[in-house]
């Protein structure tokens, strides 16, 4: 599947690190807000789909937390 948008990204995310989805996810949090953890783990995600043509290069430049 392949992702268009930062919404796509962010729930691709929290699904399938639920691990974090409990205690870290707000919607009105920043990214700053984040645990280090849950922010390193959200780039290599991101990195990830990026290398693995499931998202551009442009959106993986620009979708935060």
């Amino acid at each position: 599947m392949i992702m268009k948008t930062i919404s796509e990204v962010r729930q691709a995310f929290w699904n399938e690190y639920a691990e974090y989805y409990g205690h870290e996810f707000k919607t009105r949090k920043r990214q700053n807000d984040y645990s280090a953890d849950c922010r390193c783990a959200f780039v290599d995600f991101v990195d990830y789909l990026e290398r693995d043509g499931q998202i551009s290069q442009k959106l993986a430049n620009m979708v935060m937390l």
